[in-house]
């Protein structure tokens, strides 16, 4: 059960209500928590809709990104949830299961190079953000224009940060069971039994 109380779609102010409108209260995510404080909600809804923009980065990478962060978060809510924009360049449960050991090619041979190395600058970021020096920024440059970089940096910060604030607050109400566990257990999303039980948001799967 979530630590404080998740607003409805009903309780929103006004213009939230319109960002709200056709959402199940899974795709509301955070909002719910964040419409205590309806200025910061659109704020925040404002910024993360122009991180899911399409961008200079694949959707792919991105997708990618995010679910190797949530591991490292813990965040329950950000592991169960896959999106199709990711779903329709490639992101199946056989590639999300190659993010338990990313920088291993046998492990992980459908993981780019490029991809490769921008999942170490995201465990750094996410584990060990001292141990970012000029060698970890010239292994992305070596794939990545600065524009990319910065574009990566902003992405995994957003992960990073948010999705420990939902791990904080247990989001965990609307997810399969496997995602509700105690707190205290290790969670991942690729799952060990090779059952598909995350949940798509925005559409079909590819």
């Amino acid at each position: 059960m979530a630590r404080i109380r998740m607003l409805s779609a009903e309780e929103f102010p006004e213009d939230l209500r319109d960002l709200a409108e056709s959402r199940t209260p899974l795709e509301l995510g955070n909002l719910r928590f964040y419409a205590h404080r309806p200025e910061l909600a659109r704020a925040y809804a404002t910024y993360m809709a122009e991180l899911r923009r399409p961008g200079l980065l694949s959707r792919r990478l991105v997708e990618l990104l995010r679910l190797r962060v949530a591991f490292h978060n813990q965040c329950r809510s950000c592991m169960a949830v896959r999106y199709a924009d990711g779903a329709a360049e490639g992101v199946d449960e056989n590639l999300v299961c190659q993010l338990a050991s990313p920088d291993d090619p046998t492990a992980a041979p459908d993981l780019t190079d490029a991809e490769r190395a921008a999942l170490r600058f995201a465990d750094l970021l996410a584990t060990n953000h001292l141990a970012i020096d000029d060698a970890a920024i010239a292994d992305l440059r070596a794939y990545f224009s600065e524009a990319e970089v910065v574009e990566i940096g902003m992405n995994v910060a957003a992960f990073v940060g948010y999705g420990r604030l939902s791990m904080a607050l247990h989001m965990v109400d609307e997810l399969p069971e496997r995602f509700r566990s105690a707190s205290g257990a290790v969670v991942t999303p690729w799952s060990t039994d090779g059952e598909d039980d995350a949940v798509l948001i925005g559409g079909a799967k590819a």
